[in-house]
């Protein structure tokens, strides 16, 4: 059974990265390499909320306040939203912190996209990822106990090991696969 991450990356991830990309008036393919890095930070953010602040509670919480699997169906309408916010957060409130900060940071570079366009991708990205955790709980069987195997396909309790694969550039870590690790106050 494909993880998560492929899962999502390979059922949504073409349409995401080409209407995201015309929203954003960035290159489909930039789009398309950037959404496998910027993902498991979002993930990633979710899977600590729950180890810290309250278990799988916290995440149906946020999963309900943010995730909508309405949202996989208009894409277009979240996009062009998105796409006007002014002062966009890709901190996501508390669920990134400075780690979508600097997710961003890298990747305006990485990629020499504009910041102001670079910060937009992390809250463009969140709510389709929320949106589609949000179905795979209430209309593929997943439920609530079963989002927790989700973010963590190998059961071990960490989605560290279960994202390094798409993290790792030639053996060696990524900026963002240290950022990846910040996340969770360790080193990469």
């Amino acid at each position: 059974m494909p993880n998560i991450l492929e899962e999502f990356l390979g059922s949504m991830g073409p349409d995401v990265s080409k209407k995201m990309s015309s929203s954003l008036n960035l290159d489909q393919n930039t789009v398309s390499q950037i959404l496998p890095q910027l993902a498991p930070l979002i993930l990633g953010g979710l899977k600590k909320q729950k180890d810290e602040r309250g278990g799988q509670e916290r995440v149906d919480h946020i999963l309900n306040k943010y995730g909508s699997s309405e949202v996989l169906g208009n894409l277009d309408q979240l996009f062009e939203q998105k796409s006007k916010d002014q002062s966009p957060d890709p901190r996501l409130g508390g669920l990134l912190g400075d780690s979508g900060v600097q997710a961003t940071d890298l990747i305006a570079n990485k990629f020499k996209i504009d910041g102001g366009t670079a910060a937009k991708l992390i809250p463009m990205l969140a709510p389709i990822i929320l949106g589609f955790l949000t179905n795979k709980r209430d209309n593929q069987g997943a439920g609530s106990s079963g989002i927790a195997s989700i973010l963590d396909s190998d059961g071990d309790g960490s989605v560290l090991d279960d994202v390094a694969g798409m993290l790792l550039d030639g053996g060696k870590s990524s900026p963002l696969g240290n950022v990846l690790g910040g996340l969770f106050g360790g080193k990469n």
